[in-house]
């Protein structure tokens, strides 16, 4: 690797740790503002999110597929920013929470909606009938009965809902947040390689156009050249001609009056004003 391709791989990975972190930053910065910005503020900074994103992806080279990877991305952080939410509710709880027994004195279910789950809520009460601060605890299922005593972290400042030790758990919110937030810097880094890729078949191309062309043109040095054997036929080897066909030596040769032989080479490329079979030079 030359020292001018050195320099462009370290200016790309440096690039790519750029956005990797902006990424990052943003998921952090959201997940501060989620509760003091309301939902259209929080929608236009996550458009602007997108909009940076997409400039930066171009930057990687992989233009067709900018797009795609910034609303992706756009996605996946805004879900490890919900999640993460989940998780700070769970966590505050454990923090600030006091774990009491309760009696569970009142139930309801969510009203039917088509086919979506119905919500079990309980009111509960102390064993010395105060009722447990915070909303009503909840459930996916229905798991308990009026008169029936359970274990609950409640929030002595009422803004969190009682839930058992093993709701309040945040294990599985804190790894989905960071699966989101990995699979938004993954998609940073496949960004990345795919522009690196682009950008080396791009130089491989234009290397490969340039040897052809040098050759194309010693073979018309040569054609006009060299002198011919006493048969008439100048010959050439195909190895000093890599990057030429046949059929593309006989197009030259065509362009200056001359033809290709097909018959008899035996390695060799021979060229003559008149020849026992034609290399086709269409």
């Amino acid at each position: 690797m030359s020292g001018e391709e050195k320099g462009l791989m370290g200016r790309r990975v440096g690039w790519a740790a750029a956005v990797g972190c902006y990424v990052l930053a943003v998921i952090a910065g959201m997940f501060v503002l989620a509760d003091d910005a309301g939902l259209a503020v929080q929608v236009a900074l996550w458009v602007v999110h997108g909009a940076l994103l997409f400039l930066g992806i171009r930057r990687f080279g992989a233009r067709e597929s900018s797009s795609y990877a910034a609303l992706f991305i756009v996605v996946v952080s805004s879900l490890a920013v919900v999640v993460a939410g989940m998780a700070r509710e769970d966590l505050t709880l454990q923090r600030r929470g006091e774990t009491v027994v309760a009696t569970v004195v009142g139930e309801r279910l969510d009203p039917p909606d088509g086919r979506k789950g119905r919500l079990s809520y309980y009111t509960l009460e102390h064993e010395d009938g105060t009722r447990v601060p915070g909303p009503e605890m909840r459930t996916t299922s229905d798991l308990y009965d009026a008169g029936q005593t359970v274990t609950v972290i409640e929030d002595p400042e009422a803004d969190l809902r009682p839930q058992t030790p093993g709701q309040a758990d945040a294990t599985g919110e804190i790894l989905g947040a960071a699966a989101f937030a990995l699979a938004a810097v993954g998609s940073v880094v496949w960004m990345a390689w795919r522009g690196a890729r682009a950008a080396t078949a791009t130089a491989e191309a234009v290397a490969a156009d340039t040897a052809r062309r040098e050759q194309e043109e010693r073979l018309r040095v040569a054609l006009h050249t060299y002198q011919a054997d006493r048969r008439g036929y100048i010959k050439m080897s195909p190895e000093e001609f890599p990057g030429l066909s046949h059929s593309r030596a006989a197009r030259i040769a065509w362009e200056m009056g001359l033809k290709a032989e097909a018959f008899g080479n035996r390695g060799s490329w021979r060229f003559a004003e008149r020849v026992v079979e034609e290399v086709s030079h269409e």
